[in-house]
């Protein structure tokens, strides 16, 4: 397996990382220990999580995955043999059950969040600490476009950026997060980041984690450049669109205890666009002799700016399917043959 450094750092990640936004919602407790020792038998030392987790996001499950990871941490004595990234989560996006709805990137939430994040997960530092969604409204979470609304919405008290990134440094100093990182930014607030840190002669950040997959190229408008000049690459989650990119809803399918069949409101990647793409990414990974689920995977791991991507199963099965893909690798022609239904059918799931 490939490891790459994290932005300017000496943190290296394997090309796989592991999500675990099910634990403590989809996946028990039980269950979540055998995937993080699986997972580490086979070399994925990255592990992603959020306070906002589990997902779908509620005041019963809040925090319940960094929980249950620092419990295995506690159990298992394993805290140093693994890359530990966490978020803060924002002040859109979910109801008021996070902070009573009041948290910002300032350095007193900021401070909180993390208190509480390295209490549940039982460790003194993290590796990569990320802003979970930018605290203006922008355009994440499957909108394109900059909108009007979005600009009568940001409010006048936005904690200005250079906050956020001194906050942020103050914990660096601290011992108490290694690096920093976004999450769901657009290429003018990373870039903005960057300048803030260079003016400022604070450390930048070192990534962006951002949906990316057959069925979500918008990375590659903006960022993608930006990965390459500034060296802040991309942690891709959603690659495989919700489970969508493995098939299994095909035909009109829900299968029993699948995401989407549970929570109907992670059906972004099912619309009429969204299925005929994946009709036909199916039907190149079946003239290869791969399942879809390996064509998505690799397709993602082999772009010049994808750092790690973030894989997330709920059974065993699916997450040694996700790690086997590795050794996967698409030719220039199959690359081909995909751009071609990616021209007819541009980022049907943004």
């Amino acid at each position: 397996m490939k490891h790459h450094f994290l932005g300017h750092t000496d943190i290296k990640v394997p090309e796989i990382c592991l999500g675990t936004m099910t634990f403590g919602q989809q996946n028990t407790q039980e269950q979540a220990f055998e995937q993080l020792d699986y997972a580490l038998e086979r070399g994925i030392n990255f592990w992603d999580t959020a306070e906002l987790y589990a997902v779908p996001p509620t005041p019963q499950s809040y925090g319940s995955t960094e929980t249950i990871l620092g419990n295995w941490f506690a159990k298992t004595g394993k805290r140093k043999q693994v890359t530990l990234a966490s978020k803060i989560a924002g002040p859109s996006q979910v109801g008021g059950h996070i902070r009573n709805g009041q948290t910002r990137f300032n350095k007193k939430d900021i401070s909180r969040a993390l208190d509480n994040s390295l209490k549940r997960l039982q460790t003194d530092y993290l590796d990569l600490y990320q802003l979970h969604w930018p605290e203006r409204p922008t355009n994440c979470f499957s909108h394109l476009g900059y909108t009007t609304q979005m600009i009568a919405d940001t409010p006048a008290d936005l904690t200005p950026l250079a906050e956020t990134l001194i906050a942020l440094n103050d914990e660096i100093k601290a011992g108490r997060i290694r690096a920093i990182g976004l999450s769901n930014e657009t290429p003018w607030g990373t870039m903005k980041f960057l300048q803030l840190a260079d003016e400022l002669g604070l450390q930048r950040v070192v990534s962006v984690q951002n949906p990316y997959g057959l069925l979500n190229r918008t990375y590659e408008i903006g960022l993608a450049e930006i990965a390459h000049f500034e060296k802040v690459g991309c942690l891709a989650y959603s690659p495989l669109g919700f489970g969508v990119l493995s098939g299994k809803y095909l035909n009109d399918q829900k299968p029993e205890n699948a995401r989407i069949t549970l929570f109907p409101r992670f059906s972004r990647y099912t619309n009429a666009q969204a299925v005929w793409a994946t009709e036909q990414y199916a039907k190149i990974a079946a003239e290869q002799g791969l399942s879809l689920v390996q064509l998505s995977l690799a397709f993602v791991r082999q772009q010049f700016f994808v750092t790690s991507t973030i894989i997330g199963a709920t059974t065993m099965q699916q997450l040694q399917e996700n790690i086997d893909s590795v050794d996967v690798a698409l030719s220039d022609e199959v690359m081909q043959l995909i751009e071609a239904v990616h021209v007819q059918q541009p980022n049907p799931s943004p």
